[in-house]
Formats: C-alpha cells, sequence, structure tokens
C-alpha cells in the first residue's frame, strides 16, 4: 500500500494558511473543523506546518497567551513530508523515528495532501483485516486429500 491510496481513501480537503497569518486564527480554523494541522504555504511552496504541538508550546512559553503571533514564529519550519508513492511502512517508520504525527505529501513541489498518523494506523489495521478474512476463506476452502 502507498500513501496515495490513504489519500484517496481519506479524500481531498486540505487546509493551508500564510506565514504571517496570526496564531489565533489558525487556532480558530483548526478547532472549527476538528483538525491538528495546517500546512504553511507562501508563494505556492510549502514553508511549514502548524501542529497542536507547536501551539502547545507557544502557549507554554507565553504564559498561555496565543494574541497575534504570526505563525512564522512559531511553525515547524522543515517538516518530514512524503510522496505519494512512498510505501505505507516506510512512512509508518518515518513517523515513529521522526515522533511526527502528521505528514505532507508532496508530489515534487506539488501539495497534495496531508496524511495524520492515525491516517496510517487505519490503513494498516484495514490492510491487515483484508487479509486475514482472504486467508481464512482460503483455508475453509482448502481441498480435503485423500488419505493413504
Amino acid at each position: 500500500m502507498q500513501v496515495c491510496d490513504i489519500l484517496k481513501v481519506k479524500g481531498n480537503a486540505l487546509f493551508t494558511v500564510r506565514p504571517e497569518t496570526p496564531l489565533l486564527e489558525a487556532v480558530d480554523t483548526m478547532a472549527t473543523h476538528d483538525i491538528g494541522s495546517l500546512v504553511v504555504m507562501e508563494e505556492g511552496n510549502l514553508v511549514g506546518l502548524l501542529t497542536f504541538r507547536e501551539i502547545i508550546l507557544t502557549l507554554r512559553a507565553s504564559g498561555g497567551v496565543i494574541g497575534i503571533t504570526p505563525i512564522r514564529d512559531v511553525m515547524n519550519s522543515s517538516p518530514l513530508v512524503c510522496a505519494p508513492e512512498t510505501d505505507v511502512n516506510v512512512v509508518r517508520r518515518m513517523m515513529l523515528e521522526r515522533h511526527a504525527r502528521y505528514l505532507p505529501v508532496l508530489n515534487e513541489r506539488t501539495l497534495m495532501g496531508v496524511i495524520s498518523f492515525y491516517d496510517v494506523a487505519k490503513a494498516v489495521v484495514e490492510e491487515q483485516g483484508f487479509e486475514n478474512r482472504m486467508l481464512k476463506a482460503y483455508i475453509r476452502d482448502w481441498p480435503e486429500t485423500e488419505s493413504g
């Protein structure tokens, strides 16, 4: 299974913001749409990723005040990314090693979507469930042999 297979199932809803967007506006967008990340784009290029992790760190550093801090000041400016053709097992390993919960998917420089650790786990569980059902069906239909 590849990342593009997850994106097909997930759909094409994608939320982006500009680096100068106030953090409070980003928090409102994330809460309204129940999402855990926003891709930061500038002039058509991915320049960062904002997740709840960066927001929590900002809240801690500022004593609980977000204010009008621009996203540029708090975003992850070098997020881990993958390509649509990347194997899901490779992505799973990448996310675990880097503690990344969200991964922008780029086809060269074009943003195709964002996958979450949840999306990857769900895809793996569904794939394993399908394989288990196929194996059980195969075993049930196993031809009987004549004993000798």
